[in-house]
C-alpha cells in the first residue's frame, strides 16, 4: 500500500467470495457475480458499521464516507 499512502488494507475479491457475503452480487451485461456500487465502513472489530448503495452512474461521496469514519 506503500503507492497510495495507505495504513490499512485493501480488499481484492478476485473469486465474488466478498461479494456474496456483503450481498451486493448481481448480473451485469452479462456478467455474473458482479458487485454492485457499495461503501462498506468497516470498523477495527470487524464489525460493519455502516453501508451506503449507489447507482452505477453515481459516484460515492467521500466527504461523507471520511465523516462516518471520523466518527467512530
Amino acid at each position: 500500500m506503500q503507492a497510495l499512502d495507505l495504513d490499512f488494507p485493501l480488499l481484492s475479491d478476485w473469486n465474488a467470495e466478498a461479494t456474496h457475503g456483503f450481498g451486493v452480487a448481481h448480473e451485469h451485461n452479462g456478467m455474473r457475480d458482479v458487485s454492485a456500487r457499495t461503501a462498506f465502513l468497516v470498523g477495527v472489530d470487524g464489525i460493519v458499521s455502516g453501508a451506503w448503495a449507489y447507482e452505477p452512474s453515481e459516484l460515492p461521496d467521500l466527504d461523507e464516507l471520511i465523516a462516518a469514519a471520523q466518527a467512530l
